[in-house]
C-alpha cells in the first residue's frame, strides 16, 4: 500500500516530532513500533525497512517538542548528517540527536532495528554549545556509561510484562540519571570546553549524585560539596541559576519520591513513617509539614485518595 509510509510519518509526527520520510520501499513499506510512556520519558522499540528520517528547519519552526533522542542500533547500519557533523553508525552504537537541530538520518539494512529513548531537554538542560558537541556523536555501548544505558534499555524492552504502571516514573528517573551521566561523561572528554559547559556538566553530576543518595538523612550541601571536591560556597553558586537552592532541590526530589510511593498499590502495607524515613525524613512532623506545604494535603489523605477512590 503506497500510503503506508505517509501514514507512518503522520504517526511519528504525533508521537515524536514532525518529519519527512523517504524510502525506496515506499510502495510496500513495513514498520513496527512499541512505545513505553515512563512519565515524561519515552522508550520505544522500532523495526523498519531502510529509509531516511529528515527534520528540516521549516518543520522545526512549525513544531519543536524540545527533546533529546537517543537511538541504540540493534540491527542495520546508517548515517546521520547535521550542519556541524556527519557520522556513520553500526550495531551497538548509540546515536544522540535533538529535535531542535535539522538532520537527515539514514537507516540501512533489511530491516533496521533500534531501541529509542526520548527525554525532554528540561530534564537534562545543556547550554546550546554543549548540546552541539554531543549531537551526532556515535557512542559505543560496549563499555563505560554507554554500556550502562544500553543494558538498561535492552532489559527494559525485553520484558515489559513484569512492570506495573506505577513503575513508569521510577524507570523514567533512572533513564534520566543515566542520560545525564552519559552527557556529562561525553562533555568531560572534550578539549578546551568553555566554562559554562564545565559548570553545566558538574551540575548534572551533582544532581545525579543527589538522586542516588536521597535516602541518606545526612545528605547536606556540605557532604555533597565534599564528595565533588568543591567548596560549599561554590556549590551554592552553581545552583544560583537553578529553580531552587541546593537544600530545596533535595527536599523536592525527596517529596516527589515519597509522593510516588504513597500512591503505589504495591506499597500499601508499608507504614507512612517508613516511606518518609526511606526518603530522608526521619522525623514524622518534618515530613508532614513539608508534604502539606508541597501538595496541600497530608501524606495519609493523599494515600487514601490514591488507593481507595475510583479513578
Amino acid at each position: 500500500m503506497p500510503d503506508r509510509l505517509d501514514y507512518w510519518a503522520e504517526l511519528l509526527g504525533r508521537s515524536h516530532a514532525p518529519m519527512e520520510l523517504c524510502s525506496d520501499y515506499a510502495d510496500d513499506f513495513r514498520a513496527s513500533q512499541r512505545v513505553l510512556d515512563l512519565g515524561g520519558v519515552t522508550v520505544w522499540s522500532l523495526t523498519f525497512q531502510p529509509l531516511v528520517f529528515r527534520r528540516t528547519p521549516k518543520l522545526i519552526r512549525q513544531s519543536d517538542p524540545e527533546n533529546y533522542h537517543l537511538s541504540l542500533v540493534v540491527r542495520g547500519t546508517g548515517a546521520g548528517v547535521w550542519r556541524h557533523r556527519e557520522t556513520q553508525y553500526k550495531p551497538f552504537d548509540l546515536l544522540i540527536s535533538s529535535s531542535s537541530l535539522p538532520n537527515d538520518v539514514h537507516g540501512i539494512g533489511a530491516p533496521v532495528s533500534t531501541l529509542g529513548l526520548e527525554i525532554p531537554k528540561v530534564l537534562v538542560p545543556l547550554p546550546r554549545d554543549a548540546a552541539r558537541r554531543i549531537v551526532g556523536v556515535p557512542v559505543s555501548t560496549r563499555d563505560g556509561m554507554g554500556a550502562l544505558l544500553a543494558q538498561f534499555l535492552i532489559q527494559l524492552t525485553e520484558d515489559t510484562a513484569s512492570y506495573r504502571p506505577t513503575d513508569g516514573p521510577r524507570l523514567g528517573t533512572v533513564l534520566t540519571d543515566l542520560t545525564a551521566a552519559l552527557f556529562a561523561h561525553l562533555l568531560e572528554t572534550g578539549d578546551s570546553l568553555p566554562p559554562e559547559t564545565h559548570r553545566r556538566t558538574l551540575i548534572l553530576r551533582i544532581q545525579a549524585f543527589i538522586r542516588e543518595h536521597l535516602h541518606d538523612p545526612h545528605l547536606t550541601p556540605a557532604t555533597i560539596a565534599a564528595a565533588h571536591h568543591i567548596s560549599t560556597s561554590y556549590l551554592h553558586r552553581l545552583f544560583r541559576d537553578e529553580d531552587a537552592t541546593v537544600a530545596e532541590w533535595i527536599r523536592r526530589r525527596r517529596l516527589e519520591a515519597a509522593h510516588r510511593d504513597l500512591a503505589d498499590p504495591a506499597l500499601r502495607a508499608l507504614p507512612i513513617h517508613t516511606i518518609a524515613t526511606r526518603w530522608g525524613f526521619p522525623r514524622a512532623t518534618d515530613f508532614s509539614r513539608a508534604y502539606r506545604a508541597a501538595y496541600g494535603t497530608t501524606p495519609k489523605d493523599h494515600r487514601h485518595q490514591a488507593l481507595h477512590c475510583p479513578k
